[in-house]
């Protein structure tokens, strides 16, 4: 049986969602097709490539990719697939190098992608038309920075990333530019696997904080003493923009607590007239505060308690996660080590949070199975009607963080660009 488009499987108006968008091959492979090969995706820190010939390898959908700083300190991006038998060319995760071979037949190729040399090179010489330029790794078609961050696409028709990013760059400097040194990530990756499709995932940190004080409650009453405090009541806000989702209150600290470390907390209190001096009050208390963010599609992070990941999808039920810690640079030693072992007692393979949504996505993926329980509509009605007008926030704004705005705002993204042909049909919202 052939699915509906995806129009017909999202029904923002009312708030369901057709369980079919977490099962399905014939939907995952258009998801590969018109949003990772169409969107820009997040592909390093500049702190990962400090010098020239740094390099890591990493995903791009399914396509692996090298991102590399060239001897000219550019930081590029191409296909780790050698273009003679399509071998992958660099398997390391990263590190430094003056160039990369591939082990089959010795083909060989800059830090820029160009092909500089094969074994055997002079049959190829001898070969007619056989011209090195044309055979060296496919480069992406854009690859830019914002702030630290660099993304890259596969199309040449995506808007500037500026673009993409639109006013949610307002709420990204909340992190990655509170501090005049700029920020860097410490402690390497850590690189798990979780039995979920990908979108699960990315929209539990979207937008649902309704979980946090019933899933996570005896996880941080270990780590902190106390529950997650709770949320009705409180000032506390869902914006979205182009897709990219932040659900926060204005606690300050709330995220950060959960380390259950005083040196942190401490920390974002005596800078708070600082970071207000900076951003604005209101940035300033969003900071540490109980919230969580995505980029569209698959960038995701904590402010305050500071992990970063990325969700990579390996398959329709199955996400490979990446795990980054960000801090700034001017950051004591100190603090930077508190900030790592805090991530890694939280949100690592073996954190006391982490493991409570990894069985939470991996069941509600897995439950799709059956035929049944597909054909059932999932509710995402929280919040219709609770839209607002702000006078500082930009973007779509929602009153209350327990809703699920951002969840139909992430939802809705998915469907432009999957029943869109091109990046002309796309329209920011």
């Amino acid at each position: 049986m052939s699915l509906p488009p995806p129009a017909a499987l999202v029904d923002v108006e009312r708030g369901t969602v057709d369980r079919r968008i977490f099962w399905e091959r014939e939907l995952y492979e258009r998801e590969l097709e018109r949003i990772f090969a169409r969107c820009w995706l997040f592909v390093a820190h500049e702190s990962q490539l400090p010098e020239p010939g740094s390099f890591l390898t990493t995903t791009m959908g399914e396509d692996n990719v090298i991102v590399a700083r060239g001897r000219d300190g550019v930081i590029r991006a191409f296909l780790n697939s050698c273009p003679h038998r399509g071998n992958r060319v660099c398997h390391a995760e990263r590190g430094t190098a003056r160039g990369f071979v591939c082990n089959y037949h010795g083909w060989s190729f800059g830090l820029d992608g160009a092909l500089r040399g094969m074994h055997e090179s002079g049959a190829y010489e001898r070969t007619p038309g056989f011209d090195p330029a044309e055979h060296g790794l496919l480069q992406v078609a854009q690859i830019d920075a914002y702030k630290g961050f660099v993304f890259a696409t596969f199309d040449a028709e995506a808007p500037p990333l500026a673009d993409y990013l639109g006013d949610f760059r307002w709420y990204l400097d909340i992190l990655l530019d509170n501090d005049d040194g700029g920020t860097e990530f410490v402690g390497g990756c850590i690189r798990s696997v979780i039995a979920c499709n990908w979108k699960v995932a990315a929209e539990n940190f979207a937008g649902d904080a309704l979980h946090a004080g019933w899933t996570h409650d005896s996880g941080a009453r270990a780590m902190g003493g106390a529950s997650v405090p709770t949320l009705d009541g409180q000032e506390s806000y869902q914006v979205n923009v182009n897709g990219h989702c932040w659900e926060f209150n204005l606690d300050l600290v709330g995220n950060a607590a959960t380390f259950g470390d005083k040196r942190v907390t401490k920390n974002l209190r005596v800078r708070e007239q600082e970071l207000a001096e900076r951003l604005g009050p209101l940035r300033a208390r969003m900071i540490g505060a109980i919230s969580s963010a995505t980029v569209f599609p698959n960038m995701s992070f904590l402010p305050g308690q500071q992990t970063f990941r990325t969700w990579q999808p390996k398959g329709p039920h199955h996400t490979q996660l990446d795990t980054w810690v960000l801090v700034n640079r001017s950051l004591s030693d100190e603090l930077k080590e508190a900030y790592r072992k805090g991530v890694m007692m939280t949100f690592s393979p073996s954190g006391v949070f982490e493991m409570d949504d990894g069985e939470n996505w991996e069941y509600s993926t897995r439950s799709n199975a059956g035929v049944v329980t597909r054909a059932q509509k999932l509710h995402y009605g929280l919040g219709l009607d609770s839209r607002i007008e702000h006078p500082e926030l930009k973007g779509n704004v929602f009153r209350s963080q327990l809703n699920d705005a951002n969840a139909r705002a992430f939802y809705a993204r998915w469907t432009q660009l999957l029943e869109a042909d091109s990046w002309a049909q796309v329209n920011d919202r």
